[in-house]
């Protein structure tokens, strides 16, 4: 026969109940609630029912004998359980306890390996998840770095290209200012606002001349 599990599925709001409540109130009131607890754990396996067996003189000494609680405890707890509805006296000296049935959990071995091995699948697949949004995440941050350092390079070429562009006294290379094949002016000589338009002829040809000097 396979192993079975058993629990209490109690309500939020056990304690809540009135019945509860006024149990815990009178003296010793919470050593009498662990009682009626430890009883109805008891008898999870038979739906909430307890026997009287004869090893006693009486039920409430053979529930405290097997409850480890004192007899006289547990006398007055089972008077205030039957006062209040909570346990009910049949037949052959069976006791039932009213709210049992209704709150029992079960389950075999199996089941609880099948449930756990479920959850443990569950979880690895939410890790494995989180993981992957981690690794995600740790990607972008390597390709931002990698922009970054991109970024940087690109800034040091123009620089350099901006060196090299500069005349050997530092002065910036003329612009292409009245370019006639290979004659370039500056940036002042190519002024045409603030110069006579005859001395930018002169000056062109001054530029021009020695170039078909060399070719002859």
């Amino acid at each position: 026969m396979a192993k079975r599990y058993y629990w209490l599925k109690l309500k939020a709001d056990w304690f809540s109940d009135k019945r509860i409540k006024k149990l815990r109130s009178i003296a010793g009131g919470d050593t009498h609630t662990i009682i009626y607890l430890k009883m109805m754990l008891l008898s999870l396996k038979d739906e909430g029912k307890l026997y009287f067996e004869g090893v006693e003189d009486n039920f409430a000494s053979e529930i405290a004998l097997a409850l480890d609680e004192d007899a006289e405890n547990v006398k007055l707890t089972l008077a205030f359980l039957q006062r209040h509805g909570l346990i009910e006296i049949g037949d052959d000296d069976e006791y039932q306890l009213t709210e049992v049935p209704t709150i029992i959990g079960s389950e075999t071995a199996s089941a609880m390996r099948v449930r756990e091995h479920r959850e443990r699948k569950k979880q690895l697949a939410t890790e494995g998840r989180l993981l992957q949004c981690n690794t995600a995440e740790t990607g972008c941050n390597n390709l931002k770095q990698i922009c970054s350092v991109e970024r940087e390079k690109e800034l040091e070429r123009k620089k350099e290209l901006e060196k090299e562009g500069e005349g050997e006294n530092g002065t910036p290379a003329p612009a292409a200012y009245g370019r006639f094949h290979n004659v370039f002016l500056s940036d002042a000589e190519g002024s045409v606002k603030s110069t006579p338009m005859f001395f930018i002829t002169n000056l062109i040809f001054s530029r021009i001349t020695p170039l078909f000097q060399k070719k002859q």
